[in-house]
C-alpha cells in the first residue's frame, strides 16, 4: 500500500507537459549552406515525429537563408521556422540562443536536437541552462517510448566508452540533445515535397550584442573525415607512426584519406584530425579499412555505419570482425602493400592514374555476413 501511494503521488507531481508536441531540428549554416548533420537529423527526426504521432520542425536562422528553409521542406520538414536578420549573417551565441529560446516559448515542441558541432554544442548548452532543461550530449542512438510517456530515449558511450548508456530528461521540457555527424542517415531531397514555412522576427538589435565579429577567416587544407567516401584507418596494431606510411599510400591509391584509432593518436603517431570515434569524427563512408584496430566501443562507434568495413588483424577474435563485412587475418605488413599493389594495377588495366583521387573503387561482392 505504501509503494502504491508513493508511485501516485510522483505521478501527481510530474508537471503537465500536454501542451508540448513535437519534433523540433535547429539547422545549422555556414554562409548560406547546411551542416550536413542538420540534414541527418531531420532524417533521424522523421522517425522520431512518426513513433509520437507529432509534426516535424526545423529552425533557420541567419541572413538570406530561405532557400534552406525550402530545403528543409525537401529533406523531411513539415514546417520550418525562418528567422532572417543582418545581425544573425554570421553565428554569435546570444541573438541565436534568443531566437531559439522565443521559438521555444511559442511552438513548444517537445523534443529539439542539434548537431554536435562547435556552434551547436554552444547553443544547445546555452538554450539548456536558460530554460532550464537537461541535455544530452555527442549521442549516438536516438529513439521515443510512444505515448504517453513520450521519453527520448538519447543513447551514448559511457564510462571510459566501454558500454552504452540512455540518459531520459523525465521532469522538464524540452527534451534536448546534440548529435554526431555521419551517424544518422539523411532522407532523399523530395523537391517536390510541400511544407509550411512560417516568418518569424528576431528579438535582439546589433547595439543589444556585445560581441562583434570583426573577421572570419576559413582554414584550406584542412582533412575532412566526415566527408570522406573512403578511410584507411590504422590502430594500435601499427605498432608505430611509420607504418601509416603504408596505408597513406593505399589511400591515396584508393582516393581515399587516412584515419586511426584513439590508440595511434594518444600515442602520438598521427594527429587528432585524424581519429575516428567516440572522440574524434563520426564517419559513414562507402568504404572504412580498419588495420590494427581492435574494436573498442570508443572506436566502433564512430564507424559502424560504413557501407562496406574491411578488417585486418592478426587476432581472429579481435571484435572488429563483428562489424567486418570482409575480414583478414594475417600480418598487416604483407596484405597491406599487396592490396595496394592490386588497386594500382586494376586502375591502370581501366586507364586510371594512381594520383586521380576521383577514381571509383573495384567492385567487392558484397558479403551480408558480418
Amino acid at each position: 500500500m505504501a509503494n502504491e501511494q508513493t508511485t501516485d503521488q510522483a505521478e501527481a507531481a510530474m508537471p503537465d507537459w500536454s501542451a508540448y508536441r513535437g519534433v523540433l531540428i535547429v539547422v545549422e549554416q555556414r554562409d548560406g549552406a547546411a551542416k550536413k548533420v542538420s540534414w541527418q537529423l531531420l532524417g533521424e527526426g522523421k522517425k522520431l515525429a512518426a513513433k509520437l504521432d507529432a509534426p516535424l520542425m526545423a529552425l533557420v536562422i541567419g541572413e538570406d537563408v530561405a532557400h534552406l528553409a525550402e530545403e528543409a521542406v525537401h529533406y523531411g520538414a513539415d514546417r520550418v521556422f525562418l528567422c532572417e536578420a543582418p545581425e544573425l549573417r554570421t553565428y554569435r551565441t546570444r541573438p541565436y540562443s534568443r531566437v531559439c529560446l522565443k521559438l521555444i516559448e511559442d511552438a513548444k515542441p517537445e523534443i529539439v536536437l542539434f548537431g554536435a558541432t562547435a556552434t551547436g554544442r554552444d547553443l544547445a548548452g546555452a538554450i539548456a541552462t536558460h530554460l532550464p532543461t537537461g541535455l544530452t550530449a555527442d549521442t549516438t542512438q536516438l529513439d521515443v517510448e510512444p505515448p504517453p510517456s513520450r521519453l527520448l530515449l538519447a543513447s551514448r558511450p559511457a564510462f571510459s566508452e566501454k558500454m552504452m548508456a540512455t540518459i531520459l530528461c523525465k521532469q522538464y521540457r524540452p527534451q534536448m540533445a546534440t548529435a554526431r555527424a555521419g551517424v544518422f542517415q539523411a532522407l532523399p531531397k523530395d523537391t517536390a515535397r510541400q511544407g509550411e514555412i512560417v516568418r518569424f522576427q528576431a528579438t535582439m538589435r546589433e547595439e543589444e550584442i556585445a560581441a562583434q565579429v570583426l573577421d572570419f577567416l576559413h582554414e584550406t587544407g584542412k582533412l575532412n573525415l566526415e566527408d570522406a567516401e573512403i578511410i584507411v584507418a590504422g590502430g594500435r596494431g601499427l605498432g608505430g607512426p611509420e607504418p601509416f606510411s603504408l596505408l597513406a599510400e593505399l589511400a591515396d591509391a584508393l582516393g581515399g584519406v587516412v584515419g586511426a584509432s584513439r590508440a595511434a593518436v594518444d600515442a602520438g603517431w598521427i594527429g587528432h584530425e585524424h581519429q575516428v570515434g567516440q572522440t574524434g569524427a563520426t564517419v559513414r563512408p562507402k568504404l572504412y579499412f580498419a588495420i590494427g584496430i581492435s574494436g573498442a566501443v570508443q572506436h566502433t562507434v564512430g564507424m559502424s555505419n560504413a557501407d562496406v568495413v574491411v578488417a585486418i588483424n592478426k587476432d581472429e577474435k579481435a571484435p572488429i570482425f563483428q562489424f567486418a563485412h570482409y575480414g583478414m587475418v594475417g600480418d598487416l605488413f604483407k596484405l597491406v602493400p599487396a592490396i595496394t599493389q592490386e588497386v594500382k594495377k586494376r586502375r591502370t588495366l581501366f586507364g586510371k592514374q594512381v594520383s586521380d583521387t576521383t577514381a571509383s573503387v573495384p567492385t567487392l561482392e558484397r558479403s551480408e555476413a558480418k
